[in-house]
């Protein structure tokens, strides 16, 4: 299973999926990745976290352990 987390600058791709429940579930999905959506991963913060991502037009930035959540291809 690839995860968002292990995708390298520069680089699109697709969701496949979202891991997680509840609220936090609900929050990845309010932001607009959702099943089928593809993301631009923009910049890495130096120390790794969070990392910048474009989505739907709109620049995000997420936290590692967010994008640990959202399995990609």
């Amino acid at each position: 299973m690839r995860t968002l987390r292990d995708v390298k600058v520069g680089e699109t791709v697709k969701v496949v999926k979202l891991h997680g429940e509840g609220a936090v579930k609900r929050r990845i999905m309010d932001m607009g990745i959702t099943k089928g959506t593809e993301i631009h991963i923009r910049k890495v913060a130096p120390l790794g976290d969070p990392i910048e991502i474009t989505v739907r037009g709109y620049e995000l930035s997420l936290r590692k352990s967010d994008s640990e959540m959202i399995e990609i291809e």
